[in-house]
């Protein structure tokens, strides 16, 4: 399999400016994949929060496995740090959001009121790597179309603060990956998830990678999906699925042009609801 390695130069620049605004956040959101929870932290957002209050967000929760996602939940919770499920695409409700914002925020705002200030403003930045969802979090909180969304990454360019009705001020920043993957895993499974954009990889490398799991965890679903029976499965290789597969679908033997087209039914759901990361 090839190795998978995209840091472009607006990635840099958008965490310098990150790491510039810290000083001025109250609360850092980072929104993950809820299907590879590992996989989608970034490192360096762990580095840049210090000891700052952290709200985590397994988002697309909806299209993970839910078994997993609590699993998840449990294991990134601690100290000062905060897990929420969220389905934010279909979800309008953020009161849960606000609430665990104003949680996390208690201490700095106790302070604040304790001065003499009524209902002080709340400053939270949300970050997280590319396609994760983090533009429909910022317009389901804002309350309108204020973000740009894109089903692929990259959609968000530059910073700004925008206004909450719940008297929070958030810091919108584009998706941050890091400059190397230090398991080519990681590398596997942000691209299955859409976090890199399909011109970098090859597509049937991940489509192999995500087929192996399939296979091990997903059973079920893979026979569902392939149109093939429990017997063809389990005694073929993962290229030989792979071309049975793409034969089934009807599009001979053009594997990378089905490779493609099921890393996208992947990305929508339509084969399950699949979690590659395992605490």
């Amino acid at each position: 399999m090839a190795t998978i390695q995209w840091y472009p130069g607006h990635m840099n620049k958008a965490r310098n400016q990150l790491e510039d605004k810290i000083g001025l956040i109250d609360v850092l959101v980072e929104v993950l994949d809820a299907r590879i929870p590992e996989a989608s932290r970034n490192p360096m957002i762990e580095e840049l929060v210090g000891n700052k209050p952290h709200i985590i967000i397994l988002n697309k929760a909806d299209l993970a496995d839910p078994v997993l996602t609590k699993e998840w939940a449990k294991k990134l919770s601690g100290p000062d740090k905060y897990v929420l499920a969220l389905d934010s695409l279909h979800n309008t409700n953020m009161q849960k959001l606000i609430s665990l914002v104003k949680k996390a925020a208690s201490e700095k705002t106790k302070k604040l009121e304790a001065r003499g200030a009524s209902n002080p403003t709340i400053r939270i930045a949300l970050a997280g790597i590319p396609n994760c969802g983090k533009s429909t979090v910022i317009n389901r909180l804002v309350g309108r179309n204020v973000a740009e969304v894109g089903n692929k990454p990259g959609v968000t360019k530059g910073q700004r603060w925008l206004r909450t009705s719940a008297n929070i001020q958030v810091l919108d920043t584009p998706g941050i990956l890091w400059p190397k993957f230090s398991d080519q895993e990681v590398g596997y499974k942000l691209a299955a998830f859409g976090a890199i954009k399909d011109s970098v990889f090859h597509a049937d490398d991940v489509a192999l990678y995500v087929l192996k799991n399939l296979r091990e965890y997903y059973a079920k679903d893979l026979v569902k999906f392939s149109k093939l029976n429990e017997d063809n499965i389990a005694n073929m290789s993962d290229p030989d699925l792979l071309l049975a597969m793409t034969e089934k679908y009807g599009m001979r033997d053009d594997y990378d042009r089905f490779s493609l087209f099921m890393l996208q039914r992947l990305r929508k759901g339509a084969i399950g609801r699949i979690t590659l990361d395992r605490p």
